[in-house]
């Protein structure tokens, strides 16, 4: 069963932080409708195990960057619960590309044949969608079920309860999620989405480097953008 009534399946810190919102009316109403998607035999990505992967592998205090994505891919086995990523196997999508080359341009870079950001998760960027699911084929088909008001109060913790995190925010979406991030404490990276849709407008925005550098300036271990 997905999200069980009584037991949400995500890491400890995070079940903490996020017990009001749990108990919410809203949030009820999210596992409401899995549920019934679920009996009604309707094709949900990504698994219910991976729904919170985002938080089961980068923990509430562990969060150094944040990086907002708008919807899980909607292809058979390709979303993770990771914005962006995709498992080994899988091709990787056009925007991780663009990713991949910027890093390449200004970090020395060297692709992998995969598109699974595990690594930089475990590190500590958070790699939150602002919706967590999606019926198969159907992008944006889950926008309006209430992820959007778990996912915001989310970004609002972690704006009210840690300082010194990195927001990239990359694409008119994830830009509009600035009203909920307190830059007197926080840093603030934006530029256009990596989609080939916004051309190369995100190519040059220094978002890898410039991360690493006021990480370093805070006292703490850069990310190695090198995935193995």
């Amino acid at each position: 069963m997905i999200m069980p009534e009584n037991d949400i399946q995500i890491e400890d810190s995070w079940k903490l932080a996020l017990a009001d919102e749990f108990s919410k009316p809203y949030f009820q109403g999210i596992k409401s409708f899995l549920q019934e998607q679920k009996k009604q035999g309707v094709v949900v990505y990504p698994p219910g195990s991976l729904i919170f992967n985002a938080f089961n592998t980068t923990p509430f205090n562990a969060v150094k960057v944040v990086v907002i994505g708008q919807d899980p891919y909607h292809g058979p086995g390709q979303a993770m619960g990771l914005s962006f990523s995709v498992p080994k196997g899988i091709a990787i999508p056009a925007s991780l590309r663009n990713i991949y080359k910027e890093l390449q341009n200004s970090v020395g870079f060297v692709p992998p044949a995969h598109g699974d950001l595990t690594y930089w998760a475990e590190q500590g960027v958070f790699m939150l969608n602002a919706i967590l699911t999606v019926t198969a084929g159907q992008a944006g088909s889950h926008k309006t079920i209430g992820w959007q008001q778990f996912t915001d109060a989310v970004i609002q913790k972690l704006s009210d309860e840690r300082t010194g995190l990195i927001f990239l925010l990359w694409g008119r979406f994830a830009r509009s999620k600035i009203e909920l991030i307190d830059e007197m404490k926080h840093y603030v990276l934006e530029s256009a989405h990596p989609s080939p849709l916004a051309g190369n407008a995100f190519m040059g925005n220094g978002h890898f480097v410039k991360t690493n550098e006021i990480l370093t300036k805070q006292g703490l271990k850069p990310i190695d953008w090198q995935l193995k």
